[in-house]
């Protein structure tokens, strides 16, 4: 015969814990022999405003009449032992009337003691006077080119130019406003993007080398003489880059990796050697690719118009490539120095500070490139020096001295890998915009559409520095750029200086190339995955 289903206790309110509650036969757990009904009377007491000493108000205390030794029942808990329960508060549960979240009844109310937040709102964040006592040092020592330039265009004040003067002050100029470019062009990164704000960004950002250089190949379209000087300033500023910017940032990253090794925070061999970004891969790709295609230039012997073209559809390929490529650890890089400022102010302040310092550097960028161009060919003359000498290295020293600077801002702060990055990335532009530019730049001016022509020096010089440039590739093609292979590149930098005739700079370009077979027969893993990664539909 089956067992009738025992009768389910109905569900208690709140209001029931004043009843009797009935005894039950309890097992006991040592024994197990079943013991007989005992009758249990439990109150619950909730007291509002006051209770027994440790007990909060309003908390359900379960009071027993009797001390059993059987388990009780308690219709609003958890069953517990007479021991357990006597005198303490039970802890509520969920389902509990009391506990937190569930619904009180209306006699049971609630007393909020907690005190209310407050939400105090900061002031907006200011840039910080050393910041705009730097941006005002840039703007004094622009202006006396500004008014040089005036008074040679309009003949205002009657001064008499001087090379030498016009040397130092529009060379002044130029680095001072290439500060604010670099400044503005990073600040804005914080409001703009997108590939057409790339492109924007990186024709900003190269003014005043480009100025400089493309005033040259301009200037060779009705003066032959002018030639020589459009190849100089390309090859000096792509081998400084290289020669001198990448050598310096990795060594001071290993010098402040020296300090996370110590605290613990980094392995040893950070001092050694200096881990690129995941992402430079696709910059390391399109630089393979642009050396190779830059040997073409010195079989040639010019730059002919439609290669131009082609180095420029190169220069858009890669800025929508790099468009689409993602940080590895998918946060914003961080900004340092004045730029770091700028991007802290209030949205509205920051974009009218940004286009403020466009609008002057640009303008004191085109009033000075032309006769700071000019001085440093007049002022060869004038001191006894080779001009071709100081247009390949004053003029690239002084419009790439402030991406020097910021890169080397980085590196002191840690980020050695973003900051070769952003040389590297510079190293691209040189390569795509830059040289492509030149031969329009000589057919606007007046020269023949056959594009810039080039003679024996400069073809010299273009092997060198694509040699260079094959060199630097190989070293950094498996994200890894060792000390030693800094010391080696400035070391090489520095032989340039000595050997200048001829047959020197030929053995000079024969070395370059097979070091940099050698590394490359030892990273060749990487060899394929970088050529490919121009090409890849996958952002890296």
């Amino acid at each position: 015969m089956a067992t009738p289903p025992r009768a389910s206790r109905p569900s208690m309110g709140h209001a029931d814990c004043a009843r009797t509650v009935p005894g039950r036969a309890a097992e006991d757990p040592d024994s197990g022999r079943r013991r007989g009904r005992i009758g249990l009377r439990a109150r619950i007491t909730a007291r509002q405003g006051g209770g027994r000493r440790g007990v909060a108000p309003n908390a359900c205390i379960d009071t027993l009449a009797i001390t059993t030794i059987g388990p009780v029942h308690h219709p609003c808990g958890p069953t517990r032992r007479a021991s357990e329960t006597f005198g303490r508060p039970a802890v509520p549960k969920r389902s509990h009337p009391c506990a937190i979240g569930a619904a009180r009844p209306r006699d049971h109310p609630v007393i909020d003691t907690a005190p209310t937040p407050t939400t105090v709102t900061a002031p907006p964040p200011r840039m910080g006077r050393s910041a705009w006592g730097r941006i005002a040092i840039c703007i004094v020592l622009a202006l006396p080119a500004v008014a040089l330039a005036v008074d040679e265009h309009w003949r205002i004040g009657g001064f008499a130019p001087d090379p030498l003067v016009d040397l130092l002050v529009f060379g002044g100029a130029v680095v001072a406003a290439s500060f604010l470019l670099a400044w503005a062009a990073e600040a804005a990164q914080q409001d703009i993007s997108g590939a057409l704000a790339i492109a924007i960004l990186a024709l900003i950002a190269v003014l005043p080398e480009y100025a400089v250089d493309l005033y040259y190949a301009f200037r060779s379209g009705s003066d032959p003489a002018y030639e020589q000087f459009a190849a100089a300033n390309m090859t000096g500023s792509n081998r400084l880059l290289l020669g001198f910017g990448w050598p310096l940032v990795v060594i001071i990253s290993l010098l402040v990796a020296r300090r996370y090794v110590r605290a613990g925070s980094l392995p040893a061999s950070a001092t050694k050697v200096l881990q690129l970004e995941q992402s430079s891969r696709l910059d390391i790709g399109f630089l393979a690719l642009l050396a190779v295609v830059a040997f073409l230039i010195p079989l040639m012997g010019s730059i002919p118009l439609w290669f131009g073209f082609v180095l420029l559809a190169a220069f858009v390929v890669y800025l929508w490539r790099a468009s689409k490529v993602s940080d590895d650890d998918g946060d914003d890089e961080e900004m340092v120095g004045t730029a770091g400022n700028i991007a802290s102010m209030p949205q509205r302040a920051r974009r009218w500070t940004i286009v403020a310092l466009f609008v002057v550097a640009a303008a004191v960028i085109l009033s000075s490139a032309e006769p700071f161009a000019d001085a440093l060919v007049e002022s060869g003359s004038a001191l006894g020096i080779d001009s071709y000498f100081l247009v390949q290295w004053l003029a690239p020293l002084a419009t790439e001295a402030p991406e020097f600077i910021v890169a080397a801002l980085f590196a002191l702060r840690g980020m050695g890998g973003a900051a070769i990055g952003t040389l590297i990335a510079s190293k691209v532009n040189q390569w795509s915009l830059l040289v492509g530019s030149l031969p329009i730049a000589h057919v606007l001016g007046g020269g023949t559409t056959g594009g810039l022509p080039l003679d024996g020096r400069q073809v010299e010089e273009f092997v060198l520095t694509a040699s260079q440039t094959v060199l630097g590739v190989a070293i950094i093609i498996a994200l890894r750029f060792h000390r030693w292979s800094a010391i080696a590149l400035v070391a090489l930098f520095a032989v340039q200086f000595v050997v200048t005739d001829t047959s020197g700079r030929w053995v000079l370009s024969i070395v370059h190339l097979v070091l940099a077979v050698v590394v490359a027969w030892v990273h060749r893993r990487d060899i394929v995955p970088t050529l490919r990664a121009p090409f890849r539909r996958q952002a890296v």
